[in-house]
């Protein structure tokens, strides 16, 4: 999967000081010729929008350039993929996009208009998220080999939610049911805002979502998060266990990840690269990003590429084996 092991990577980048220089770190144009468009395939607001604005704030500062965050939602990401795969050579155009877009839409769509492997390269990976799993308070469960146990007992009622149907959310809600052996009935609303409204109200009783949307009311008592999906505990939730610690072998991320289209140059495209790298390094851009509930992520072209070919290896097999049909 995706994670942040690119930073306790690093080190072997540095470690020869002047004597060898990663070629991200070596002496770079200092402009790029016109500015940098960021293309965001969703609404101004959320996680993915949000990541994109904080890199591309200090990416103007780095690359001596105008850099503007372009919203084009629509299809779910799916849109934003289709006009940035069509980018002539001479501009200067990245995407900001999660695994729904890169990894899920390609094996569910059979009209996508765009190749994610051939089409883009990845750039670079800038964070990461969980998913939470919560259970509505007018559920009597406090752990999760609890919820499991009803689950099994009482399977006409073990709706979990998620925030849409063929969402990470979705696919993790099935993984989890086929770890534990569980049938798990998903329920897709339109948006974690419907969802919160059930699970809090009890029409629904268990909830996957990602964890900065389910952290803030499980700290005002509001729901109960029994496990999150990280492979250690999350700092900013260090009283939740993961779903290993809690019984159950099984953790998964989700990310966001800088491509590049095809099309453009790889002498820009590396310079970019090596300013993103840069900017995430950055003490305050690390900062603004737990301020959101994100963990940041400092990784290089290759250590990208290599996590993406991991993650759709974990998350093909799933996606496959369900079915799913939009």
């Amino acid at each position: 999967m995706l994670s942040a092991s690119p930073i306790s990577r690093r080190g072997g980048l540095i470690a020869l000081g002047g004597l060898v220089a990663s070629p991200l770190l070596r002496a770079q144009p200092a402009q790029l010729d016109g500015p940098l468009h960021i293309v965001v395939g969703y609404a101004p607001g959320g996680a993915t929008d949000r990541c994109a604005r904080i890199v591309g704030d200090k990416l103007a500062q780095r690359l001596g350039v105008p850099v503007l965050v372009d919203n084009k939602p629509g299809a779910g990401g799916r849109l934003a993929a289709q006009q940035v795969k069509a980018t002539p050579a001479n501009q200067n155009v990245l995407m900001l996009a999660n695994p729904a877009v890169m990894v899920v839409a390609p094996l569910v769509f059979k009209d996508n208009n765009y190749d994610a492997e051939r089409d883009f390269v990845p750039v670079s990976q800038v964070n990461e998220y969980e998913f939470a799993l919560a259970v509505s308070p007018t559920l009597p469960v406090r752990e999760l080999n609890h919820l499991l146990a009803w689950m099994r007992a009482n399977p006409k009622q073990a709706n979990v939610g998620v925030p849409a149907t063929g969402s990470l959310p979705h696919f993790f809600a099935l993984m989890m049911g086929e770890k534990a052996r569980v049938e798990t009935q998903v329920v897709g609303y339109r948006g974690s805002a419907p969802l919160l409204n059930d699970l809090l109200g009890g029409q629904v009783p268990i909830a996957i979502d990602t964890a900065d949307v389910l952290l803030p009311q499980h700290e005002a008592g509001k729901l109960r998060i029994l496990a999150l999906s990280g492979s250690r505990r999350s700092p900013f939730a260090p009283t939740i266990p993961t779903f290993k610690e809690a019984g159950l072998d099984l953790a998964a991320v989700g990310w966001n990840t800088f491509f590049a289209p095809a099309s453009l140059p790889a002498e820009r495209r590396e310079r970019i690269a090596a300013a993103i790298h840069e900017v995430m390094r950055e003490p305050d851009t690390q900062r603004r990003f737990k301020d959101s509930l994100m963990v940041p992520v400092v990784s290089t072209p290759a250590q990208t590429s290599a996590g993406l070919q991991a993650y759709r290896a974990q998350w093909a097999p799933v996606v496959q084996k369900s079915g799913y049909q939009p």
